[in-house]
């Protein structure tokens, strides 16, 4: 059961379900806390008791080493117990999580959609876009939660009244996937204080044409533009000094490279590459640039997480 699946009117929630929200990369080059990609590596709180004699609580066990600070599957359900519609019991959960904690992967947007998830299952009037907007306002941004609630490609803009509009499409097959985390860690916050307050106009508009330019190339597959559209003025030349090998990963060139940007706030970096015969060259390439620097870090193939269908949520 992903979280996209099973939200509002979905089956009553029993002891030993499992709910399984998709880790995801944002940004996507010049898609500045607008675009989301949902991958294959996942959250799973799996339901252990239902207490109605704690209304409105989570009490979770981790299999792994717990998040640092609060634990945001508790934040997120429990923001419904407190201004849901109805009464909602207790719930006992067993979490294991296989994302990287600060590691530009949306592990923190994984953990709210989760907890929504689970108040959704246990009233299901709650409204998918409720969901959606209830995490974007305690995450700040919607790229990861969309991705992480929708799955597939989300491209997002939140209005005057922050309410989330998205819409999300499954990732082309032709473009594989590449990510390499090192094993530092970076939180969300540090990587957006070095960010300014504002930008040279001309690099807004570099930003604007190639965020324009990556929908239009990935929906025709006009796969030679990638290259182009994911550079970015906006974050990642800001964020150079404090994402190791940032500055090796987007030197690497190969024919089927097509473009190399930051995960999110990093220090996460996502290749993407023509086609899957050439994964493993281009994962040996990026590895090796990764181990020039002295940089110890994980370089695997991953897939995108996609939607069953594709949701466009306009109000």
């Amino acid at each position: 059961m992903t979280a996209e699946h099973r939200t509002a009117r979905s089956a009553p929630l029993r002891v030993g379900d499992v709910v399984r929200v998709p880790a995801s990369t944002s940004n996507l080059g010049p898609g500045f806390d607008a675009m989301g990609l949902a991958l294959e590596l996942y959250l799973r709180v799996a339901v252990r008791a239902i207490r109605p004699d704690r209304p409105g609580t989570l009490r979770a066990t981790f299999a792994s080493e717990p998040p640092p600070g609060d634990n945001l599957v508790s934040t997120g359900f429990a923001h419904f117990a407190r201004v849901g519609r109805a009464a909602y019991p207790g719930l006992e959960v067993d979490i294991d999580s296989a994302i990287p904690i600060e590691s530009g992967l949306g592990s923190s947007a994984a953990a709210l959609v989760a907890g929504f998830v689970l108040a959704a299952r246990l009233h299901p009037d709650l409204e998918l876009t409720e969901i959606v907007d209830a995490a974007t306002r305690l995450e700040g941004h919607p790229d990861n939660v969309t991705a992480a609630a929708l799955g597939g490609m989300t491209v997002s803009a939140v209005d005057r009244d922050g309410r989330v509009h998205v819409v999300s499409r499954p990732w082309p097959t032709a473009v594989g996937i590449v990510v390499a985390t090192p094993t530092c860690r970076l939180s969300t916050k540090r990587a957006r204080e070095v960010l300014p307050d504002s930008v040279p106009f001309r690099d807004a508009v570099a930003n604007v044409q190639r965020a324009s330019l990556l929908v239009a190339a990935l929906s025709a597959g006009s796969l030679g533009a990638l290259r182009e559209a994911l550079v970015d003025r906006l974050h990642q030349p800001y964020r150079l000094d404090l994402v190791p090998g940032l500055r090796a990963a987007l030197s690497v060139e190969h024919p089927a490279l097509l473009g190399t940007f930051l995960s999110g706030a990093g220090p996460s970096v996502v290749t993407l590459v023509r086609g899957r015969n050439q994964i493993a060259t281009v994962v040996e390439l990026i590895k090796g640039a990764y181990d020039r620097e002295g940089i110890t870090c994980d370089v695997r193939p991953m897939k995108p997480h996609q939607p069953r269908r594709t949701p466009a949520r306009g109000r």
